[in-house]
């Protein structure tokens, strides 16, 4: 029994390293944040060529974080709000799901995250995160 264990925790495992592997490619960080110790939202506008991408998700470099909800605006005035509940809380290295930014040539222009940096100030540091986002491919300008 314990080999069935140890051989299904092995296999997990790899399988995770390897789709973690691959969610990486093409990711770059657009922005970064520190959160407080309390409920708060933050507005953070990416600057560049850091505004040209297709995807955007949230990872979580230190401490823990409570997503609730993650807005985004684009240049041509497009608004949308993700409901990031569902992915409960980030601790250090971990992200959030990717999400599809509306519009196939409007351009990043602000994120607004709504959060709650879970923890205890004495016990654990605030929590930092970075946005990261995914270049939009040179074919998904022409369509």
């Amino acid at each position: 029994m314990k080999k069935i264990i140890l051989l299904t925790s092995i296999i997990l495992i790899g399988a995770f390293t390897q789709i973690h592997a691959q969610t990486e490619d093409g990711w770059i960080v657009i922005a970064e944040k520190t959160a407080s110790f309390k409920s708060d939202l933050d507005k953070i506008s990416p600057k560049g060529n850091k505004q040209n991408v297709s995807k955007i998700k949230i990872k979580c470099t230190q401490g823990t974080l409570k997503l609730k909800h993650v807005n985004v605006t684009m240049s041509d005035g497009t608004k949308k709000s993700f409901n990031a509940k569902g992915i409960g809380v980030l601790n250090k290295g971990m992200t959030s799901f990717a999400f599809d930014l509306p519009g196939k040539d409007a351009k990043l222009t602000h994120i607004e995250l709504e959060y709650d940096s879970a923890g205890n100030m004495l016990i654990s540091k605030k929590a930092k995160v970075q946005v990261l986002g995914k270049k939009r491919k040179e074919k998904e300008k022409d369509k």
